[in-house]
């Protein structure tokens, strides 16, 4: 089972990237999935420029290849999201739009953080991801003012977010497997 835990955010001075780190660490502590860091900020998407939409799979681009099989493998996804203007940044709205298929049938989980830990970003990502057809789970790790003075103590509630995201990933294989 491979999850990646994809860092939603290329701001100078983010604090998601210490938070997204911390996911990683302590998700590998675990013994029922791989994790690994996706950085946005590394892959480097221009605004998307794909003459045709997503959904037909008909990619022109390279960077638009590489991005799609490097999404494709993976089972879920934790969805490490800062919140900017209520919402999630834009640099995750633009690398979701560039694919379709290769999130479909797939599981993901949500760690966010900003002033009211995120929670309305997060609203509005499991909006997107319902397009694409990506099972979201219940429990997420929400990250409010003050909370990141020093080492992120949600371990518990991570933990607890990780064990439905492995469950439904786990799940999805069969109907990726039928869809195939």
């Amino acid at each position: 089972m491979r999850i990646a835990v994809i860092l939603g955010s290329t701001r100078p001075g983010r604090r998601s990237e210490g938070v997204a780190q911390w996911v990683v660490n302590i998700a590998n502590a675990r013994t029922d999935a791989s994790f690994e860091l996706i950085d946005l900020k590394d892959v480097n998407l221009p605004l998307l420029d794909e003459p045709v939409p997503a959904i037909f799979g008909e990619y022109a681009h390279a960077h638009t290849r590489e991005w799609a099989s490097l999404i494709a493998p993976y089972d879920g996804f934790v969805f490490v999201t800062p919140e900017y203007n209520h919402s999630f940044p834009a640099v995750l709205k633009n690398a979701l739009d560039y694919l379709y298929a290769e999130w479909n049938d797939k599981a993901a989980g949500f760690v966010s953080l900003g002033g009211n830990g995120g929670l309305r970003a997060v609203e509005q990502l499991r909006l997107v991801l319902a397009e694409l057809k990506v099972a979201t789970v219940r429990t997420q790790v929400a990250f409010g003012r003050g909370d990141l003075q020093g080492e992120p103590q949600q371990h518990e509630e991570l933990n607890a977010m990780l064990d439905e995201l492995v469950a439904w990933a786990s799940a999805l294989r069969s109907v990726r497997a039928v869809a195939a």
